[in-house]
């Protein structure tokens, strides 16, 4: 086969994609739903809650024993304590013996660094994605009693963890006023008495999915086979820099950036402006990468890639 100038990089960037996929063809992936519980063991934990004679922290281990020890097998689940438990139980299958002993031991002492703790759940989540190569589910569930004493570390990371596609949940435990991540996560629940608190937690796992593995074949490629060169490129970087890497130490800095600029035009005052182009503005496709891999299955990046490249040719 002999490729020209205009064609050569979009099959050069295909090949870089096949084999980027290739390993989903030629092995099977074992598809696991992944939870990541990071619990505040704080001193404030110690406290009775009300209407009880019980600790919140206890009432909070009885809650997540019985919980986990219902979920399906095919679920993975990590237990992160703060401030100094650290990993009780590191993210993996679910052994119910090593599981209870592991949220037996967790013991309330220390301050709130909430937004640390985040990160390292969500880095631990990230890594298990690569692993099963984007498919399956990752969620991170935070169950707390007080607001966080690194605020500025919970307002970095968190955007950053949602924009990799990690759905974060928050159980606030006999809070005076919802949490500050009320407002900023997938789901917030309140809870003021053990049963709430089980209810809480229940919820949280009954919405956790199976994902489908599927199969990526050669058609998925024939559908993407005339992408332009630049754009093939574009979709290699993003898949490549994006999406698994570890959180960035320095997320809190994104706090002090300015908000980016939105054009405000009408339709009518921009008759020339067809919205944005992989060509023209890299940043749109870095944007378009980010949104698919949200999907968690390779396959429908494909799918994506496809549908928007045909839809900008109809344009034109």
């Amino acid at each position: 086969m002999i490729l020209n100038k205009k064609t050569g990089g979009a099959w050069v960037g295909l090949t870089a994609l096949s084999l980027w996929l290739t390993p989903l063809g030629q092995a099977e992936v074992h598809v696991t739903d992944n939870v990541v519980v990071v619990v505040d063991a704080s001193g404030s934990m110690g406290s009775p809650m009300r209407g009880t004679n019980t600790d919140r922290m206890s009432v909070a281990k009885d809650a997540l024993k019985q919980v986990l020890g219902q979920i399906p097998s095919s679920t993975h689940v990590g237990v992160l304590v703060f401030p100094n438990g650290n990993w009780v139980y590191p993210l993996g299958p679910r052994n119910d013996e090593r599981l209870n002993g592991a949220i037996d031991s967790i013991t309330s002492q220390g301050g709130t660094p909430l937004g640390e703790y985040m990160k390292q759940g969500a880095d631990a989540l990230l890594e298990a994605r690569k692993k099963q190569f984007g498919y399956g589910t990752y969620r991170l569930l935070v169950v707390t009693d007080g607001e966080a004493n690194d605020a500025g570390l919970v307002d970095g990371y968190t955007p950053d963890i949602i924009s990799r596609g990690i759905t974060i949940d928050a159980i606030g435990v006999e809070m005076q006023s919802q949490h500050t991540l009320a407002t900023m996560v997938h789901s917030y629940r309140s809870a003021d008495d053990p049963e709430s608190l089980r209810q809480a937690i229940n919820e949280v796992f009954a919405e956790v999915s199976a994902a489908d593995a599927g199969t990526t074949g050669e058609n998925a490629f024939e559908m993407i086979a005339d992408l332009p060169g630049d754009t093939a490129s574009a979709m290699l970087k993003t898949l490549s820099t994006t999406g698994n890497e570890p959180i960035k130490h320095h997320a809190v800095m994104r706090r002090a950036d300015p908000p980016q600029q939105r054009n405000t035009s009408s339709p009518s005052s921009t008759p020339n402006q067809s919205g944005p182009s992989f060509d023209d503005d890299p940043n749109a496709m870095e944007m378009f990468g980010g949104l698919l891999l949200m999907c968690g299955c390779p396959l429908l990046i494909v799918f994506g890639i496809y549908a928007v490249v045909k839809a900008s040719k109809n344009k034109g």
